[in-house]
């Protein structure tokens, strides 16, 4: 009972903060995996009437929803030849976060100098690739991959210290 009343020494939470991060990566990762996955079951006829069916209601209420008619449009452009990029690149995505993740909560040295790298080229790619859509979700992501990131590079130099 003690133990849960003292404060968290600093390392302690380092490292808790470091395998929530990194676990929440690993989710992110397994929910690509998923709907990569899942796109190369699905037509693009099949996306539009799901995606008009969930914004029908919105866009009854105000025509002008830029939400909803951003996703309406998007899934009407939405081909077979995107479709298919997407999942590859979802399921390429989530498998090598998924494969650092894996080695990172098992403190495999390796793993930490090369999640930085590819975690920073993921925010590279997302900056790039918010230039064009202008999602702010990709701002967001980005932003969580930076906390991450920081939070590896911590774990890192900490782990280096005690080997």
């Amino acid at each position: 009972m003690k133990k849960l009343i003292e404060p968290l020494r600093r390392g302690e939470l380092r490292e808790r903060l470091f395998r929530i991060g990194v676990s929440l990566k690993g989710l992110d990762a397994a929910l690509e995996i998923a709907a990569g996955a899942g796109l190369f079951f699905v037509s693009p006829a099949s996306i539009l009437r799901v995606v008009a069916f969930l914004t029908q209601d919105e866009l009854a209420e105000d025509p002008r929803d830029l939400v909803a008619n951003y996703l309406l449009h998007a899934a009407k452009h939405f081909s077979l030849r995107s479709e298919y990029f997407m999942a590859l690149y979802l399921l390429s995505h989530g498998v090598i976060k998924l494969g650092l993740v894996g080695a990172l909560l098992k403190n495999k040295l390796w793993a930490y100098p090369l999640a930085v790298v590819v975690f920073g080229a993921f925010i590279v790619y997302q900056l790039y690739r918010f230039t064009f859509t202008h999602a702010v979700g990709l701002i967001a992501l980005s932003l969580f991959d930076a906390v991450v990131i920081w939070l590896v590079w911590l774990e890192y130099r900490a782990l280096k210290r005690r080997l």
